[in-house]
């Protein structure tokens, strides 16, 4: 039996169902699944076994999808699934870094013969963060007959609308995110290690808080700081904070996998009035952004209205400034479709779930602060009460 009723079977079914309706869409006989955060998606399977190969495979005759992973990790497969057994195969060890030419996905193309589809048209997670170029060739010499097709989206979209527990979930780790913020923020100071405000985030992230503890996040706290501000995806160091440092801080709660990610920037000392009025034009245009959410927008529109309060500063800025996000492993908790970009005409729906992270970098120095929103009926519901400017020491 599942260690906790994360969610109920119904809402695994609907999942798959819902898999199988874009599957024949795509005239897809068989789909390889190797995204952990899709595999937790359809399945419920969590567990830190991505570093090998594994995979859920999905086919429109039959009920329940079917695991496959590595034999030590069978049972945590029937440990955190509501899969039969009959639908959970693993293989022997020695597929892992065989030093006999066996692979993971030799035991896969097995699987794929097995349930009558390796002359059929499959779709596979190419561009997934853990599907390798290996994996593919050995799928292919394994299954002359089968043709594959591009799938890396498909259960992404089907993902990018939440349900209503799911939601929950996201605002319980917007409760952690709170957390970790104010604990992060109150240990930086001058004199004091960036390892330290690491250790004081993590503290946070996993205590959770009074009610539910909290998971380990699919990215790990962000802090670039002092002239390293201008890029955002820097991490800690033994450096200590000095008088005259800005600092960013970007992190998220994790709840049962899903996140509501939160950034802010802090500054050591008095800061000066170019940063200030900086955070000034960022939370501006943050809350033009999120003004301008509601269902029926594009994903385009949103954008426009955070470029053109900016443009009133004179500043430009060429990123994106959101992703859908929500369930997520490392590398990220991205879901890899729709963004808040110029040309992405991506029509927002009510329970789709953005990280809108509007920044402005210079050379100098950079501002983030960003919000974790739902889309509702009369606009966006922000999940974090964090306050929105910029902090000092």
């Amino acid at each position: 039996m599942p260690r906790e009723q994360i969610f109920p079977e119904a809402e695994y079914e609907r999942r798959v169902d819902r898999t199988k309706a874009r599957m024949r869409e795509a005239e897809l006989d068989a789909l390889v699944v190797s995204d952990p955060a899709n595999m937790n998606y359809l399945t419920g399977y969590d567990g830190w076994s991505f570093y090998v190969h594994q995979a859920v495979v999905v086919t429109p005759g039959r009920d329940e999808p079917v695991w496959v992973g590595r034999e030590m990790d069978a049972g945590g497969a029937r440990a955190t699934t509501h899969l039969d057994r009959e639908s959970i195969r693993s293989y022997s060890d020695d597929h892992v870094h065989s030093p006999y030419d066996l692979h993971p996905m030799d035991y896969v193309a097995g699987v794929l013969e097995e349930l009558g589809v390796d002359d059929g048209s499959v779709g596979l997670e190419m561009d997934a963060s853990y599907f390798t170029a290996k994996s593919y060739t050995r799928l292919r010499e394994n299954l002359p007959d089968a043709t594959f097709e591009d799938a890396t989206l498909l259960v992404g979209w089907v993902r990018i609308v939440k349900s209503e527990r799911e939601l929950d979930y996201m605002r319980e780790a917007a409760r952690i995110s709170e957390n970790a913020m104010r604990a992060g923020l109150d240990a930086i100071e001058e004199g004091v290690p960036e390892y330290e405000a690491a250790r004081a985030i993590y503290d946070a992230l996993v205590r959770g808080t009074d009610d539910y503890g909290g998971d380990y996040p699919a990215i790990v706290p962000l802090m670039p700081s002092g002239d390293h501000t201008g890029t955002p995806h820097l991490t800690w160091t033994d450096r200590e904070f000095e008088d005259g440092d800005p600092v960013i801080v970007e992190l998220s709660g994790c709840r049962h996998r899903y996140h509501s990610p939160l950034a802010r920037t802090t500054f050591v000392g008095d800061p000066p009035e170019k940063l200030e009025h900086t955070a000034d034009v960022v939370v501006e245009g943050l809350e033009a952004a999120l003004d301008a959410v509601e269902p029926g927008v594009t994903c385009e529109a949103v954008e426009r209205a955070w470029r053109e309060t900016i443009a009133k500063y004179d500043i430009e800025k060429a990123d994106r400034i959101g992703y859908s996000m929500g369930l997520g492993y490392p590398p990220d908790w991205g879901e890899h479709t729709a963004s808040l970009r110029p040309g992405d005409e991506t029509v927002l729906e009510e329970d789709m779930t953005f990280h809108a992270i509007p920044g402005i970098w210079t050379d100098e120095v950079g501002v983030e602060i960003s919000e974790t929103f739902r889309v509702t009926a009369s606009g966006a519901e922000t999940l974090a009460d964090f306050p929105r400017r910029l902090f000092t020491t």
